[in-house]
């Protein structure tokens, strides 16, 4: 017989039998029953034809008992609950000799939702219990660290599939008055510094952290311990990777660097972002770097009319186009192949799609590479800001980002320099705009995983068995991770105030070295033991220390905690526009020294390096 017949079946029968159970407990004890015993045939029936419609009229057949969720219960009561409405209405419309006591439905209605169920939620309990069973002896023993949503759900999610081979035994949490609780009728055996005593006395053969909001200092700290345990250590992702809010086994990966260094999640205004992107064109210059593909991933939130992805790598444009392909099929996008410093290819886009919303992510950003060749850097980062901000002035472009660096601050390197000129050159767009033109500046440090950063030389190193090369002992960072950095500058677009470099808070400055030792242990080896750190000495250009702002720029606070604004002066109009001439005839001649010469003019703070490199002059 065909499985949803049988179900329907039992729940017509169920639902048909607690009809008479509700008469008798109504009127037990009344001294009632044999007035109303002629009606109970007659109620019954008629409850029998109605619940029969109501179960089929709602699905009930096609629900799935062992996998039966909140929403079935929900979609189940609302079928009750309609039988009852339906009851007292007859009860109440039916003359005085047909007229039943107008609680009976009431009873009944509670008698159905508790019978129909609970032969559900029996039938899951079982059907977990069977294969919980069948995969025990196998199953690996682990330690949730993490008693909050994240963590319960993901028990549930493990509770659910036992055939995942992982059986959970309870929680650590540092909330007091979480370890005198049970969740997921699992116990909380204590705080996190109980980790090791934990793991002896339950056997425990895994760790598994579920705290995508906790920072990088305590996901650390539970590494820490977990390793003086033995024992291996897993992650759900943090926030930024959550998109959907839900928490799955599936989701369960290795801790990463990222997890060590992650902050507090940011909270996006969500409805101020909605404004300014949602039926909106969007051009993503960049668009297949780490940046420019984040960047267009956030966007794609938010619904816009169109994206187009313009870069110079057709290689991963053409990988961002399967991703999207796959991940979001209704989204319209166009993809552009183009260099910025190409004007014309630039004013032909600008023509074709007339873009309403643009950030500007291509640059180049290697700085010993930029040593070596100045005019590139002055045609790509320079130029190429520069005609993208006159073509934003010329297509009435409602917003315009423009993403910087921190290396532009009080620079050391034609790298650094040219992206502080980009700003200039972004400050005088300003100047230049219309009513409704917002254009910015988005500076922020490193941002771990983009390519060229170190934390996929410093993997590739140890896959090669090291040496990991760092320049200097004492060489810090700011960090970012590429989600949170993309959400920031996104966020940053929506703040909408002309005339400001708006700066995100990247939290304390990071040893690199630091960063090397922990990527090693990470990767289940030990620093000087397994994997040697050999210090290079400085590369050209190179500072040991970043900033975020020059001493004369004077800090704001922005509506976003982690944002602040930066006012900063730029040199007149005049002035800027003879020193620009000058620097590109610099480039046009491949003259490197000339090139610094008129960056040091342009830039005060910008120093030369003490290395430079042949190639560069």
């Amino acid at each position: 017989m065909d499985r949803f017949l049988i179900k329907y079946a039992v729940d017509v029968l169920l639902w048909t039998i607690t009809m008479p159970v509700a008469f008798a407990l109504r009127l037990e004890g009344t001294g009632q029953g044999a007035y109303y015993a002629p009606l109970l045939p007659l109620y019954t029936f008629i409850g029998a034809i109605l619940k029969a419609a109501l179960a089929y009229r709602f699905g009930l057949h096609r629900q799935s008992w062992r996998k039966v969720s909140v929403r079935d219960l929900f979609v189940l009561s609302k079928a009750v609950g309609a039988s009852v409405v339906i009851l007292i209405g007859i009860v109440f419309v039916a003359p005085a000799p047909l007229s039943a006591p107008r609680s009976v439905p009431i009873i009944d209605g509670l008698l159905a939702f508790l019978a129909l169920g609970g032969v559900r939620l029996s039938n899951r309990l079982w059907h977990e219990r069977q294969r919980r069973q069948a995969v025990a002896s196998t199953a690996r023993r682990v330690l949730v660290v993490g008693a909050g949503e994240a963590g319960t759900m993901l028990v549930r999610e493990m509770l659910r599939h036992p055939e995942s081979g992982i059986a959970p035994v309870g929680f650590l949490d540092d909330e007091k008055i979480k370890q005198r609780q049970r969740f997921m009728d699992l116990p909380v055996f204590g705080g996190v510094d109980d980790l090791p005593r934990v793991v002896r006395q339950a056997n425990i053969d895994e760790v598994l952290v579920s705290m995508p909001s906790a920072p990088g200092s305590v996901v650390r700290h539970v590494v820490e311990m977990a390793r003086q345990a033995r024992v291996s250590c897993r992650t759900v992702p943090g926030l930024y990777e959550i998109a959907s809010g839900q928490v799955t086994i599936s989701q369960l990966r290795e801790v990463a660097l990222e997890d060590l260094l992650r902050r507090e999640p940011v909270q996006l205004d969500l409805e101020k972002i909605t404004g300014y992107l949602k039926d909106r064109v969007v051009l993503v210059t960049g668009a297949g770097g780490s940046i420019g593909s984040e960047i267009v991933r956030q966007v794609t939130r938010f619904r816009p009319r169109s994206i187009i992805l313009l870069g110079r790598g057709e290689n991963s444009l053409y990988e961002l186009e399967r991703e999207l392909a796959r991940s979001r099929p209704g989204l319209v996008y166009h993809l552009v192949v183009a260099d910025i410093r190409d004007r014309a290819k630039l004013a032909y886009v600008f023509e074709k799609y007339r873009p309403q919303v643009v950030f500007h992510a291509a640059a180049h950003k290697h700085v010993p590479m930029m040593e070596m060749n100045p005019d590139e850097a002055v045609f790509n980062n320079v130029g190429g800001t520069r005609n993208l901000v006159e073509l934003v002035l010329e297509y009435d472009v409602a917003r315009f980002v423009n993403i910087s660096t921190d290396k532009a601050v009080n620079p050391t390197s034609v790298m650094g320099a040219s992206k502080r000129i980009a700003e200039y050159i972004v400050d005088l767009g300003m100047q230049r705009a219309k009513p409704g033109q917002v254009l910015i500046v988005v500076r922020f440090g490193n941002v771990l995983g983009s390519r060229g950063s170190v934390v996929p030389l410093f993997k590739e190193q140890i896959r090669v068995g090291g040496p990991i090369t760092v320049t200097h002992p004492e060489i810090t960072r700011y960090f970012m991770t590429i989600p949170e950095a993309a959400q920031l500058v996104i966020e940053a677009g929506g703040i909408g105030e002309n005339g400001m470099v708006y700066v995100l808070d990247m939290g304390e400055p990071v040893k690199i070295v630091n960063l090397a030792e922990d990527l090693i242990r990470l990767s289940g080896l030990e620093p000087g033991e397994d994997i040697e750190v050999v210090f290079t000495g400085m590369r050209p250009g190179e500072k040991l220390y970043e900033e975020v702002m020059t001493e004369e720029e004077e800090t704001l606070p922005s509506h976003h905690e982690k944002i602040f604004v930066a006012r900063r002066n730029t040199p007149p109009e005049g002035e800027l526009n003879t020193l620009l001439s000058a620097l590109f005839d610099a480039a046009a001649a491949r003259d490197g020294q000339r090139i610094r010469q008129v960056m040091r003019q342009l830039v005060p703070g910008y120093h030369q390096p003490d290395v430079t490199t042949e190639n560069g002059r």
